[in-house]
């Protein structure tokens, strides 16, 4: 077992041995040397980003999506309507799993819950 390895996750360069596989020090992904070499760590990373709108349908980045609800932003006179369309989004991980810049409000971060395909 090598003494570093590369993260598959984060490619952080930090990862270290735990004995019987590789940890992360960066995201704390665990690892197995072997799955890396196999290429399986790889596929099963691509596959495990599956973000759905309101309405069921797969997101993808770039799409285009409307709200249907609208949305209270903290410092902000008023909310953001229900019927914005908001334009080439980036997916993410986590709890507000799309990025985006919507106009007249900057950058925002969304739940996918509150939006459907446009």
């Amino acid at each position: 077992m090598p003494d570093s390895a590369e993260c598959p996750k984060c490619k952080s360069p930090y990862g270290y041995p735990t004995g019987t596989s590789m940890m992360c020090p960066e995201c704390g992904h665990e690892w197995s040397p072997e799955e890396i070499t196999e290429g399986a760590a790889v596929s099963k990373e691509a596959d495990s980003l599956l973000v759905k709108d309101a309405n069921g349908n797969v997101l993808q980045d770039g799409d285009t999506v409307v709200l249907i609800k609208d949305l209270p932003v903290k410092g902000a006179p008023k909310p953001i309507k229900a019927g914005t369309k908001v334009k080439n989004i980036k997916l993410t991980d986590g709890d507000h799993n799309i990025d985006c810049k919507i106009d007249g409000f900057g950058a925002m971060a969304l739940k996918s819950i509150y939006v459907r395909k446009g």
